[in-house]
């Protein structure tokens, strides 16, 4: 009686065993393994509007909207992005699109005015409506919490002033566009279409 089992039965067996043990090891929640969502329920961003005493929950305000996340800047070569913005969101608004601007002082000193004279610019010179809040860090240690979890979920804070992160209804992250993606930009514009 010949003791020895086959290689190949081995190996099978081995195969067996892995499964199994994958089997009974259980998956991550969905709040686990998904970095994403960055308005859910737990979702507390709080922010001032500009120029303003008035502060908004984001997630709250902005409810069941696709939002298009932009830290801008009224001193920088993609400063004329405002009229894009504007015209996107005049143009997508009543099908549910908000864009949110955050003005910033992190790239360049580009934005060291007040609040005051960053709305008056920004009324004034593009006509702009869309919601815009508080001047804000949105990168490094001291990046504003709103920023710090786009950040997380898109892999990489912005770059420079007029990065893009676009959010679906359900409030997940679903793109994230550098600063020479224009508000124009025909890819920019089927995915937020593909959202509405």
């Amino acid at each position: 009686m010949n003791s020895h089992i086959p290689i190949d039965r081995i190996a099978g067996y081995s195969a067996l065993a892995t499964l199994a043990f994958i089997l009974l090891i259980p998956a991550p929640s969905q709040a686990e393994s998904d970095n994403s969502f960055i308005c859910n329920e737990e979702s507390r961003y709080s922010k001032r509007q500009l120029n303003s005493d008035q502060v908004d929950n984001l997630c709250e305000a902005h409810q069941g909207k696709v939002m298009l996340v932009v830290n801008t800047a009224s001193r920088c070569a993609f400063t004329d992005q405002y009229e894009g913005l504007e015209k996107l969101y005049s143009r997508y608004r009543e099908r549910g699109l908000v864009v949110i601007g955050f003005p910033s002082n992190d790239f360049g000193n580009q934005e060291p005015g007040s609040e005051g004279s960053i709305k008056k610019f920004c009324r004034l010179t593009y006509g702009v409506q869309f919601p815009m809040y508080a001047k804000s860090r949105v990168t490094g240690d001291n990046a504003d919490p709103f920023y710090r979890a786009l950040a997380k979920a898109a892999g990489t804070p912005p770059r420079w002033n007029f990065h893009k992160y676009l959010i679906d209804r359900d409030g997940r992250l679903a793109g994230s566009y550098k600063s020479s993606i224009a508000p124009e930009n025909e890819k920019l514009i089927k995915a937020i279409e593909g959202l509405l």
